[in-house]
């Protein structure tokens, strides 16, 4: 979960409609309380800090799969959803995108005053985590939202993305405290961005003599410092540290800093084919395409056709409570089966965000506008399965549960085919009835 890597989020323009907002709210909501009921808090700070997942969770909620706006529509309506539930469920979102990052230390202070936590070692947190990923990782972006997501017990994960404005670009970066031994060694859970190169990144284990050089070097007289980097671009040198008291010429081939210690470049591996396809570059990272439309190659299709047949094909009997539901057909099914495996899924399922669009479209069209028919659907089996579980009525819980188990079966056994474009066509076709919307 600490592994880091980039991927490409193009910037998107254009607000969020409110239709899509409320129902992202409440889905997102639903799908957090159902981790929380079954995995514990802790494993929503875990899963918040995968990118993969994070990525897969926006796209299943209707937002535009591989757009950077998933990240303000995705948190905005987590904090709009949990935060009057807080008490209840024991998690506090706080901080967002422009001013509202900048409320982040007074909500933490005043949650610390409710809960009994330390709202000062909070509020250092949450402003050392914004420092290290805006100065420390010298990558071209610029933060411009900052989450800090919070739990009961102090356990805390960030959700921060920075702009670089002449690529049009952003990067999405992750941390987890149960994940956390260092703010300033490999602290991330992951970054998400676009591959921009070679950047400075102190915070890696082996820039740990850099940053020893660096503190040593704001320690040393002003006007001696300044003489010496007068010095910097002498054909021999690349950069000049002080150690020790000493002036040192640091040069490629230097002992003390070794090329490559403040300098990583990513080697990235296509796993498509395709360089605009989704390429795996490092640890649980994406390089997310420029192009708008889902495409074959952007979906791992055998997982696609395991969950299409589950929803059009099997139709398992031990499928009774679902199938007994008012107005619940297959097409729902389908929806609930990429939700059942956002919530029940393992980290290797999360490597194809698109997939997840399947569920309930997006709001550009692509792969195919939102049915809000099966969206609403979605949310009232969803949360009817949540509220008669605290009842003691499990039936419908497990059903959910059982059909990403089916999906995974399918998937394993049959090897279904799946063709693309007849997917996206009958999606299409059907709009209309399943009153799809778009913006």
């Amino acid at each position: 979960m600490r592994n880091s890597g980039h991927a490409d989020l193009p910037l998107h323009t254009g607000i969020v409609p409110k239709w899509l907002a409320d129902r992202m709210m409440v889905m997102g909501t639903l799908i957090v309380e159902s981790l929380i009921d079954n995995y514990g808090i802790d494993e929503v700070l875990v899963r918040l800090s995968d990118p993969l997942w994070f990525q897969s969770l926006g796209a299943v909620m209707g937002m535009d799969w591989h757009s950077s706006g998933i990240t303000t529509s995705v948190m905005y309506a987590l904090k709009r959803g949990l935060n009057p539930r807080a008490k209840e469920l024991g998690l506090y979102v706080c901080g967002g995108r422009g001013k509202y990052s900048r409320m982040t230390p007074d909500e933490l202070t005043a949650i610390a005053g409710q809960t009994g936590l330390d709202g000062d070692e909070l509020v250092k947190n949450s402003k050392l985590v914004a420092k290290v990923d805006n100065n420390a990782v010298q990558d071209g972006f610029q933060l411009y939202q900052h989450n800090f997501i919070l739990a009961r017990d102090g356990k805390w994960a960030v959700v921060q993305q920075g702009m670089n404005g002449a690529t049009k670009t952003a990067r999405r970066y992750h941390w987890c405290s149960s994940e956390l031994n260092s703010f300033v060694e490999e602290p991330h859970s992951g970054v998400v961005g676009i591959n921009s190169g070679k950047i400075i990144n102190l915070t890696d284990k082996e820039a740990k003599g850099a940053r020893s050089s660096i503190l040593d070097l704001s320690c040393q007289d002003t006007e001696k410092v300044l003489k010496e980097i007068t010095q910097i671009g002498k054909p021999e040198s690349e950069m000049i540290l002080l150690s020790g008291g000493k002036v040192q010429t640091i040069n490629k081939s230097s002992p003390i800093i070794k090329q490559g210690e403040l300098f990583e470049e990513f080697e990235p591996q296509i796993i498509h084919g395709n360089n605009e396809q989704i390429i795996e570059v490092k640890g649980r990272s994406i390089v997310m395409p420029a192009h708008h439309e889902v495409r074959a190659e952007d979906v791992d299709l055998k997982r696609l056709g395991g969950v299409l047949a589950t929803a059009y094909e099997s139709q398992p009997k031990d499928f009774e409570s679902l199938m007994l539901t008012p107005g619940l057909g297959p097409r729902t099914l389908q929806a609930l089966t990429l939700v059942s495996e956002v919530i029940y899924g393992t980290p290797s399922r999360f490597k194809d965000p698109a997939r997840y669009s399947f569920a309930h479209g997006g709001k550009d069209g692509h792969p195919f506008p939102v049915p809000l028919k099966i969206y609403d659907e979605s949310i009232r089996v969803l949360r009817d399965s949540i509220e008669k579980s605290k009842l003691g009525y499990k039936d419908k819980s497990e059903c959910i549960k059982r059909l990403h188990q089916t999906a995974l079966h399918v998937e394993r056994n049959c090897a279904p085919e799946v063709d693309f474009d007849a997917a996206i066509h009958y999606e299409r076709d059907h709009s209309k009835e399943w009153h799809g919307k778009t913006c």
